[in-house]
């Protein structure tokens, strides 16, 4: 279950296009998600559910790109956690020092260029901190090294569809429609290039306690090895860093087509996950759909965990796998 990072991704803004309701940022439709298409039975479970558990993981690196908070990341394994970032709201402060209008391009630290460009609805609001219902940004990566060890390309475009606060006092409560096209992460062990449409909101006002969640149509993400994509997919998660540990929650549903696996799967978090710090979650539940069978995912505690097994669809446990986060992660 290896991924590349995601760091700078999450350093980034707000990853999103459209509303998850079908309709897509150019207006048009997308076909529903496709149904579950392999069944789950002992010999995959492991496979199953340590991949459906990294899509609710990869739904939370999308959280994790609103406002430059870095909500999300890579600790205790490749599992992401949620996390406070110190730098938040630098990208849209970044945007609204930097772009008047545009197209206005910019040198990386080591090289390449990233060229910022928007249509803003009152340049006065904007110039106070604040954003208004349609500024649109358009952010351009052309090999952009800033020197964090990775390597961004790609084009993203940002619609604000609500916004209240103000990103200058880190305090805002901001919702934003985005495509991503071809935006490519490169690092020195990995490439990761993303495709797809996701809204997202971040509430920050009540800051270092935070709120992100996400929902989208499709998202593709591909890596050296692996392909990943998910349909008609949510997420949503908390953290206090007021507190330490930290508590975080965490839950997702939503469609999955990876390479991984022989097929289609859905998954939901009928119990959210909870969890303290960089450590795995301490609770929650994670339900796996195939196509006459399903398997849920129970945590037991930060290190062990057990996998229920229904293989005929009857809603009845039939085989119960033991094992821990750590072995998942190795799926």
């Amino acid at each position: 279950m290896k991924r590349v990072a995601t760091s700078t991704l999450i350093s980034l803004a707000f990853l999103a296009a459209c509303g998850g309701d079908g309709t897509t940022f150019d207006g048009t439709t997308n076909p529903p998600p496709p149904a579950a298409s392999f069944d789950v039975d002992s010999g995959n479970a492991m496979v199953v559910t340590g991949t459906a558990f990294e899509a609710v993981v990869m739904s939370g690196d999308l959280a994790g790109l609103a406002g430059s908070t870095g909500l999300t990341l890579d600790a205790g394994g490749n599992f992401a956690k949620p996390a406070f970032g110190a730098e938040m709201g630098s990208a849209l402060d970044r945007f609204l020092q930097k772009v008047p209008l545009g197209p206005d391009v910019y040198d990386c630290l080591v090289t390449g260029t990233v060229t910022f460009s928007a249509e803003i609805v009152d340049p006065l609001v904007l110039a106070a901190g604040m954003l208004s219902e349609d500024d649109t940004f358009l952010a351009e990566y052309a090999n952009c090294d800033d020197g964090a060890g990775e390597i961004i390309d790609g084009t993203i475009d940002m619609t604000v569809n609500a916004f209240a606060g103000n990103v200058l006092n880190l305090a805002y409560d901001m919702t934003m429609a985005m495509n991503v096209t071809d935006f490519q992460v490169t690092t020195a062990t990995d490439v990761l290039t993303s495709n797809g449409d996701v809204t997202a909101t971040l509430n920050t006002l009540s800051a270092p306690a935070v709120s992100a969640s996400i929902s989208g149509n499709a998202m593709t993400m591909d890596t050296n090895s692996t392909s990943d994509t998910l349909s008609s997919y949510s997420s949503a998660q908390t953290l206090d860093a007021g507190v330490s540990p930290s508590p975080y929650t965490m839950g997702a549903s939503g469609t999955l087509d990876s390479s991984r696996l022989t097929g289609v799967i859905t998954y939901s978090t009928p119990v959210t996950f909870q969890g303290f710090g960089a450590n795995y979650p301490h609770t929650g539940e994670l339900f796996i759909e195939g196509e006459n069978s399903s398997a849920r995912l129970v945590v037991d505690n930060e290190v062990d965990v057990h996998i229920d097994i229904d293989l005929d669809g009857d809603g009845s446990v039939d085989e119960t796998i033991v094992t821990t986060w750590a072995e998942l992660e190795g799926m």
